[in-house]
């Protein structure tokens, strides 16, 4: 995209998208929200923010249809930070997927708005405060809790389907099936399975493929499998850092 000398960007920062390996729900507390004991990682897939001044938010590429309103992350980001700017965001990171691009989003405006209080940045998803911690961590509580653990060289292969897994139905979905505790490491597969069935044909697929068990990621609906496994419809991702490299 050409943006005219007068609206060229200041400053480009990274926001990698975030891995749930494990994921393991151990309370639901009072207000509804639910306790999780988690580890995430950071992956090489990464969305770019151009910063500039101002006060917009524009997007393009695989989030290109995401809402750049008052409630997109991004802006309330930056409202969280008492910070004004205009984002011009290219989204690589597939939308809704479980892969954390809003909340990956969100942590790269609070980390250049120099903001770290990650109870708070929890508030607006709880995948942020990871995001803002980066690297591979256990993440506890609602997400506000994050303990930075060794880094580990790790590669994947992503399969993401062209479903919707609302977060919210997922969980509601966990609370009716009386609490699964899932096969793999993740507790919200059974859940997803029951809002999305069509995500079961995705998981064989890649099974099959790859000749290993898939994990869904998060609350869906992408499905990973360890190491790298290229062919069509399939992304090989890689552990890294918190700022992408």
């Amino acid at each position: 995209m050409t943006q005219p000398s007068s609206a060229r960007p200041v400053e480009t920062i990274l926001a990698p998208a975030k891995l749930t390996v494990s994921l393991r729900i151990t309370g639901v507390r009072d207000d509804g929200l639910h306790v999780i004991d988690a580890e995430m990682v950071t992956l090489d897939l990464v969305d770019e923010l151009h910063i500039g001044p101002g006060s917009s938010l524009t997007i393009e590429g695989a989030g290109s249809d995401v809402d750049a309103g008052p409630d997109n992350l991004v802006n309330r980001a930056l409202e969280l930070a008492g910070r004004e700017a205009s984002v011009h965001l290219v989204k690589r990171i597939p939308s809704q997927a479980g892969l954390g691009g809003g909340s990956a989003d969100a942590a790269a405006i609070l980390r250049w708005a120099g903001f770290d209080d990650l109870e708070m940045a929890s508030r607006l998803g709880a995948d942020i405060a990871f995001c803002l911690v980066g690297g591979r961590a256990r993440v506890r509580g609602i997400g506000e809790i994050v303990d930075p653990l060794p880094l580990v060289d790790r590669t994947f292969t992503l399969v993401t389907p062209p479903l919707l897994c609302p977060t919210p139905a997922v969980y509601r979905a966990w609370d009716e099936l009386g609490g699964p505790t899932g096969e793999s490491a993740n507790d919200l597969e059974d859940a997803a399975l029951v809002v999305q069935p069509e995500l079961a044909r995705w998981r064989d697929e890649l099974a099959r493929a790859t000749g290993e068990r898939p994990t869904l990621a998060g609350s869906g609906s992408s499905w990973f499998v360890p190491g790298a496994h290229p062919g069509a419809g399939r992304t090989v991702v890689r552990t890294t850092r918190q700022d992408g490299a």
